[in-house]
C-alpha cells in the first residue's frame, strides 16, 4: 500500500492557509502545519492538533533550532511544502507602511518571515524534498509587482524577493527532481482584508468579485500534482485579471 502524501504548510491558521490545509485532506494527504498560532479548533480532522508546530518564522534562530524535530516528524520524505505565511505590518490606523515609516526592525521582522524563513525551511528540508521528488510552493502577491494602496514597503519588497528566490530554487532544485513555483494571490476574500477594498476590486479587477481562498488552493494543490509535472519556475497570478 502506497504510503499516504505529506504536505507541510506554514501560516495554516486561517485564510488561504487554512483552506489549503483542508483541500490538501479532502484529498487523502497527510497534514503537517506550522505557525505562530494555535491550532484552529474547526478544522474537520483530529489529527491537526498533533501535527501542529508552533513556529514563530519571525525568530530564525528558533526556526533553525526546530529544523530537526520537524525533519524526524517528517519521517524521511516530504511531497510538498507551501510557504503561506506573510505579514505585513500597518501603522495604529491600521494603514501601510511606506519607506519613510518602515524602521530597520519592520524591515528584519517582514523579511524573516516572508522570505529568509522560505530559503532555510526549503534548505532544511531538501533532502525529504529530494527523496519524494516534492514540489515548493511559494505565496507571493500581487503587491511583488505593482505598488498596492494596503501592502506596505517592506511587505511589497520581500515579496518581489520571493519571486526571485522562487526562480533561483526552480534552477537549483530542478536537477534533483524537485519543482518549485510560487503563485501571486491578488484580493481575496479571508478575514484580514482591508477597508477600502471592496473600491479596490471594483475598479481595477475585471472578474469584478473577491477570489475566494478555495480557489487558490485548488491551484497550490494542482501545481504540487502529476497534472504539473513540467511546470517549473513559474509565478501564477491569482488576481481575476487585476495585474493586467
Amino acid at each position: 500500500m502506497q504510503a499516504k502524501k505529506t504536505l507541510l504548510l506554514t501560516g495554516a491558521s486561517r485564510g488561504i492557509g487554512h483552506a489549503t490545509v483542508k483541500h490538501f485532506h479532502a484529498a487523502g494527504w497527510q497534514i503537517f502545519t506550522a505557525s505562530r498560532q494555535s491550532w484552529v479548533e474547526d478544522c474537520p480532522w483530529a489529527e491537526g492538533i498533533l501535527n501542529h508546530i508552533h513556529l514563530d518564522l519571525e525568530n530564525i534562530d528558533e526556526l533553525q533550532h526546530s529544523l530537526p524535530q520537524i525533519k524526524q516528524r517528517l519521517g524521511g520524505r516530504l511531497d510538498a511544502l507551501v510557504n503561506n505565511a506573510g505579514i505585513s505590518p500597518k501603522d495604529d490606523q491600521g494603514r501601510r507602511l511606506g519607506i519613510l515609516q518602515s524602521d530597520y526592525a519592520t524591515w528584519l521582522k517582514v523579511f524573516n518571515v516572508n522570505l529568509f524563513s522560505t530559503a532555510i525551511l526549503a534548505q532544511g528540508l531538501f533532502a525529504e524534498l529530494q527523496q519524494a521528488q516534492g514540489s515548493v510552493i511559494n505565496v507571493t502577491s500581487i503587491a511583488g509587482s505593482k505598488v498596492h494602496p494596503f501592502a506596505g514597503a517592506a511587505y511589497a519588497t520581500s515579496k518581489a524577493a520571493l519571486s526571485a528566490l522562487t526562480r533561483e530554487m526552480a534552477h537549483e532544485f530542478g536537477p534533483h527532481g524537485v519543482r518549485v513555483n510560487a503563485i501571486a494571490p491578488g484580493e481575496i476574500d479571508t478575514s484580514i482584508l482591508s477597508p477600502g477594498t471592496a473600491e479596490i476590486v471594483d475598479r481595477t479587477v475585471p472578474l469584478h468579485r473577491l477570489g475566494k481562498p478555495e480557489e487558490v488552493a485548488t491551484l497550490i494543490y494542482f501545481l504540487c500534482t502529476q497534472g504539473a509535472s513540467y511546470v517549473n519556475g513559474a509565478e501564477i497570478h491569482v488576481n481575476g485579471g487585476q495585474h493586467v
